[in-house]
């Protein structure tokens, strides 16, 4: 049944969303937007439009943004605001929890939105977890007045049909339970061999509050503890949660994007794409809702809820909650006037008028007399009484030790980097360099991401090129660097990249190279590993004898229910104003994989570091 926002709901909304469409464009960990539609200063990026009040920047987790908006309405008639001196606009903009955190840690006059009136005064992570990261690691410089003012459970949501053949909901499900199934024949063992392997979908812990939360987890259930987990435990844990980890079909740099996903997997080809996903149950309620990726919702938009719904998985061993803190940012670029009125807001959050509002955005109210069942119920998949038990938040320098054993467990990766030297690459991007020159750098600057036992190869394509590849000679494509293990070849991996910039540059035989690719990795694909093309393009196919709808209809025969064991995906970037975004999309949809907005050229580099935190 398709639902629509209430009228209440698109009159707050509908007033800042010109502002928002531009300031959403400056997310951390987000692929870049159109130019904002905003009001410019010279030499210094966009602005917001001027309504007479001070505007407030909150920087805040995805999930966040619709709620945000309404708050800082309500927030306008309120006695903390009426006690200001001034009026006050609050303008949320979404900004990934760890590369916040990991800026405010470490560099926080070079926070990377482009325009200081932009900058942040509030920051909203999805955890204390981030912000005692960064006092842990910046002393008290950076942040003060940290409160949570709402909380939401991490969980495991399933399609609903795959939760009850695991017995939900009667009988405990747990990390172990999933731990099982890994290691075992997955779905085979429950009677359902067509379902295949057991397979989870997570998000990157670096940058994904979920992410973080879920390998704690791990630790946690690996020690049989619920409270003091320790360096010594998260180190004993190794072996378990790298079973655990064997299971990632890939790990997401937001958990939307995986949702977006399997939405629309579920309507197509059914439950192959993924048995499991982490994620936060706030992130279940808006995916119900049929907002799987959580996005800022327009006024008078229709949202559809899933073909299947999702349920919440509260595990037997206990669940981290993110508290969702708000904090002052004291860096040198917030006003005085901005701290007061940050204070001012900081102090509104706390009130009863905003616990009344967090359940219709799927989060739960720190109050316990605010009723949230109207909103929180089992028609969403959620368990208001659940988690039976919570966990204990760790220690900072314990978050440290799992973020760091992470690097060294994650799921390997198979990566083939296919990238578009057409024509059109010579391009200025905007800044007075080639959109060549910005994506070899781009691509220079990611390769610290893979590891020795990861295997790398980087091709390069378009017309007039002939090489040979497994004694074949192909047409249109030719390898910078060999497919294979990467070992200690960094260095002379970057050195293949820049051969890039010598390269001659003519067509764009756009299906061609995706076919032969994915051809090449199929035959080289492993299971325990994460399987995938990253291409990049900046133009319609003009040049290949294959049609997107057979290289489509290839990947759909391989990628049909139960059938494939090793499948590779397609993450493709749309670079430059006259990609091909629409082939990309459908490519990517039909292999599993995603596709990322690089229509700015200028921003390349941020958004292939988006691509890479999937592996």
């Amino acid at each position: 049944m398709a639902m629509t926002l209430s009228q209440n709901t698109r009159g707050l909304m509908k007033r800042r969303l010109a502002v928002l469409a531009a300031v959403l464009c400056l997310a951390l960990g987000q692929a870049a937007c159109s130019e904002p539609s905003v009001e410019s200063q010279p030499n210094d990026g966009p602005s917001f439009a001027d309504d007479g009040c001070e505007p407030l920047v909150v920087a805040t987790s995805s999930e966040k943004v619709n709620l945000m908006d309404e708050i800082g309405q309500a927030f306008k008639n309120s006695s903390q605001a009426e006690a200001l001196s001034q009026c006050v606009s609050v303008y949320p903009i979404n900004v990934s929890s760890g590369k916040a955190a990991d800026i405010l840690a470490d560099r926080p006059e070079e926070w990377p939105e482009g325009s200081r009136p932009t900058w942040p005064v509030i920051w909203s992570p999805a955890s204390t977890v981030w912000t005692d990261r960064v006092t842990s690691l910046a002393g008290n410089g950076f942040i003060q007045d940290v409160a949570s003012f709402t909380h939401t459970p991490v969980v495991f949501g399933m399609p609903e049909s795959m939760a009850r053949v695991l017995g939900w909901p009667d009988q405990e499900i747990g990390i172990k339970t999933f731990s099982d199934l890994i290691s075992g024949d997955g779905w085979a063992s429950l009677n359902k061999p067509l379902w295949g392997s057991f397979k989870i979908a997570k998000t990157n812990p670096n940058t994904s509050t979920t992410g973080l939360s879920t390998i704690l987890m791990q630790s946690y259930a690996a020690a049989g503890k619920t409270a003091g987990l320790l360096s010594d435990d998260v180190a004993a844990a190794r072996d378990f949660s790298q079973a655990f980890e064997a299971a990632a079909i890939h790990y997401g740099d937001t958990t939307g994007k995986v949702l977006t996903n399997l939405a629309e997997s579920l309507t197509g080809s059914g439950s192959s794409y993924v048995s499991a996903i982490a994620l936060e149950e706030t992130s279940l309620y808006n995916y119900n809702l049929g907002n799987p990726d959580s996005h800022t919702v327009q006024p008078g938009e229709t949202l559809t809820p899933p073909a299947e719904k999702l349920v919440a998985i509260y595990p037997a061993e206990g669940s981290l909650w993110s508290d969702n803190p708000a904090a002052l940012i004291t860096a040198k670029w917030v006003t005085e006037a901005q701290r007061t009125a940050g204070v001012a807001f900081l102090e509104f959050l706390q009130t009863r008028t905003v616990q009344e509002i967090l359940p219709k955005y799927g989060f739960r109210p720190l109050d316990q007399a605010v009723d949230a069942s109207q909103h929180l119920n089992a028609a969403v998949g959620i368990d208001p009484d659940q988690p039976a038990i919570t966990l204990e938040k760790p220690e900072p320098e314990v978050v440290t030790a799992a973020l760091d054993q992470w690097t060294q467990i994650r799921k390997p990766s198979a990566i083939l980097e296919v990238i578009d030297i057409s024509g059109s690459m010579d391009d200025d991007a905007g800044d007075g360099h080639s959109k060549l020159k910005l994506a070899v750098d781009a691509a220079r600057s990611t390769t610290d991401s893979f590891r020795s036992t990861d295997n790398i190869g980087v091709w390069a394509f378009t017309t007039g090129l002939t090489s040979e590849i497994d004694g074949d000679l192909i047409s249109g494509i030719v390898p910078v660097r060999d497919f294979g293990p990467l070992g200690d070849g960094k260095e002379a991996l970057r050195d293949s990249i820049d051969d890039l910039l010598h390269s001659v540059r003519r067509g764009t035989p756009l299906y061609d190279a995706i076919d032969f690719s994915y051809d090449y990795m199929k035959q080289r694909a492993e299971p325990g590993r994460i399987n995938a093309i990253v291409i990049l393009s900046d133009g319609e196919d003009t040049d290949s004898s294959t049609s997107i709808d057979a290289v489509i209809q290839k990947i759909n025969r391989d990628t049909s229910e139960g059938g494939d064991g090793a499948p590779v995906r397609i993450f493709a970037i749309a670079y430059g104003q006259s990609a091909d975004l629409a082939a990309l999309q459908r490519l990517a949809r039909a292999s599993g994989g995603q596709v990322f907005d690089a229509s700015d050229a200028t921003k390349v580099a941020e958004v292939l570091r988006s691509v890479m935190n999937n592996f």
